[in-house]
């Protein structure tokens, strides 16, 4: 059995709801965990499940932005792309964001970027920093998105959490070039949200604001 969890983006500038990104997890045993592979359950099943929380979301909220994420074997299968547009056509209105949460080739990132611009489509660079998002792995990639996302909780969990600022720093200035949009993930206490806003960092994401639920 799969579902989706919610963990809520907060727009700190005016204290508003952003979005929610929308996490995939199984019951196993009676336990939800993350899968371990999760091409195994198909993009069109992801899809309706998306959908599903997507109306219930669209009662609550009008302007209801909705994330989740592709792996690169997700988002290289030619059949990927097709399910994504035709689940945004159903949740219309409802804005939908794509989160690459590893480095597509450039060949790939120019057809992602090409068609799911023309529905409007956001994309995103997650973990940047971390695993296959590193700089030197996105930074021909960054001119085809739209929006890119620190997880400080990553460098947290390999015993790196005091270069959180400099390797922070180095991303607001890349978005600053670029002309992205930058979201903090892993906020989890107020001196997070004080270095969010030393940085200019409006858009935030972390257990201060709502761990994943089960909606």
């Amino acid at each position: 059995m799969y579902r989706f969890f919610a963990q809520p983006q907060v727009n700190e500038e005016d204290k508003s709801i952003f979005g929610y990104e929308l996490l995939l997890r199984t019951n196993e045993n009676g336990f939800w965990t993350l899968p371990k592979d999760f091409t195994k359950i198909s993009i069109d099943d992801q899809a309706a499940l998306l959908e599903v929380i997507s109306k219930k979301l669209h009662t609550e909220l009008h302007d209801i932005k909705l994330a989740f994420n592709l792996n690169q074997k997700q988002a290289s299968d030619p059949f990927t792309l097709g399910s994504i547009i035709a689940l945004k056509k159903r949740i219309n209105p409802a804005a939908l964001t794509i989160e690459l949460t590893e480095a597509p080739t450039l060949e790939e990132m120019k057809e992602i970027s090409f068609m799911l611009h023309q529905y409007k489509i956001a994309i995103v660079l997650d973990d940047v920093g971390t695993g296959s998002n590193t700089y030197d792995n996105v930074k021909h990639l960054l001119p085809y998105v739209d929006q890119i996302k620190f997880a400080m909780q990553n460098l947290r969990m390999d015993g790196d959490a005091e270069k959180i600022p400099s390797c922070l720093s180095f991303w607001v200035d890349l978005a600053k070039k670029f002309r992205l949009e930058l979201v903090l993930e892993g906020v989890e206490d107020k001196e997070d949200q004080s270095l969010a806003k030393k940085f200019g960092i409006n858009i935030q994401q972390g257990y201060l604001y709502g761990k994943p639920a089960l909606l």
